[in-house]
């Protein structure tokens, strides 16, 4: 009778295991392209597309962070607001955008499917955030999460890389397993195991929710999430993904973290002008290592570049901000003031729309 009984359980135990498990559908192939090294230290691992040193069109020397009055800020030049009377382009992409903070966006499509880009809620995964309170590392006042009722409502959410600040598996699990899950090569083994349907895209592959396209395109990046020194790490294991949606004729970039190379006139030569551009300004600065963080950040200038590369016909900023941890930069608005200053100077011809973390916009 014990016998019987403990197999019972074990069998259901086993059942309950298996009806949990993800699906992982992998999309690559003919037409798209799979950056595997095939030598050397990190052969089977990622790698960009245009490695190397890199010529900038611009790069700002002098009076790069010129005050700004549309910037209200606190005392301590912290928690800005953005204060402007600003116009939305005349476009009609239907695209409707909120910015959560730091990378992540709520999208809704023309025809009204809802997403997410690259949603985290509070702080980092553990044990990274247990490591940055013993070390009195950088906090962030928490982004602006979806409702409950967003959050059901899901059709996909969108993935860029597995750095700390961009994918959280505690958020995976709120979000839960009815909506799709798109992600780079490599990622699926990062998630937690909760019955989630993952979709792992090649550079250029797509797929389609209703009549929604989503392509995954290249970024200029890399990816490392796990490390134990001498004994294991994960550096470029899996790869980094930009998205492009495409709906009714109109599209929407997220070009997820990456720095300035010659991916984004590939991507502008295969699709064409993009309605709406969600770019990074941020993360580019350091005093020591200014060089590795521009390679794999844009700065503002990089940015306005890249977007006029893309022909996008506006770009939404992101990637500075009160919801940011400020990797990198000077403060938490200096990549925007940086921005607004290199605008005038490049006399860029991209219209800007600049959202305060929480706010949205119909374009």
């Amino acid at each position: 009778m014990h016998l019987k009984t403990l197999s019972t359980l074990i069998a259901v135990a086993l059942l309950s295991a298996c009806s949990n498990s993800n699906t992982v559908n992998i999309i690559a192939g003919e037409g798209t392209i799979t950056p595997l090294k095939t030598e050397g230290e990190y052969e089977g691992r990622y790698h960009n597309l245009y490695p190397g040193d890199k010529e900038y069109p611009t790069t700002c020397t002098d009076n790069c962070y010129e005050e700004s009055e549309l910037l209200v800020c606190n005392d301590s030049n912290s928690q800005c607001e953005f204060h402007a009377e600003q116009h939305v382009p005349a476009i009609n992409s239907g695209f409707t955008v909120r910015w959560l903070g730091h990378a992540g966006f709520y999208i809704q499509s023309p025809n009204g499917e809802q997403l997410l880009f690259d949603p985290v809620k509070d702080q980092f995964d553990s044990p990274v955030d247990f490591a940055f309170k013993l070390a009195g590392g950088m906090y962030r006042k928490p982004g602006f999460w979806p409702s409950q009722a967003e959050l059901n409502g899901l059709d996909a959410v969108m993935y860029s890389h597995i750095h700390y600040d961009h994918f959280n598996k505690a958020d995976i699990e709120e979000i839960g397993n009815t909506p799709r899950y798109l992600v780079p090569l490599g990622f699926a083994d990062n998630f937690p195991t909760g019955g989630f349907n993952i979709s792992e895209m090649a550079w250029y592959a797509s797929t389609q929710i209703n009549d929604l396209t989503i392509h995954a395109l290249p970024a200029h990046h890399f990816s490392s999430r796990i490390m134990v020194p001498f004994i294991y790490d994960d550096h470029n294991k899996d790869l980094w993904n930009g998205w492009l949606l495409e709906q009714n004729g109109k599209t929407l970039f997220f070009a997820g973290d990456t720095g300035y190379s010659k991916h984004f006139q590939d991507i502008n030569q295969k699709y064409g002008e993009i309605d709406v551009c969600l770019m990074p300004i941020a993360s580019y600065y350091h005093e020591e290592d200014g060089k590795w963080y521009r390679y794999v950040h844009t700065t503002p200038e990089d940015a306005l570049n890249a977007a006029e590369e893309l022909s996008c016909k506006v770009m939404i900023p992101w990637g500075y901000g009160n919801s940011s941890w400020q990797m990198g930069d000077h403060s938490s608005h200096s990549a925007l003031l940086r921005l607004l200053q290199m605008q005038k100077q490049m006399n860029s011809q991209v219209p800007l729309y600049i959202l305060n973390e929480g706010e949205q916009v119909s374009l």
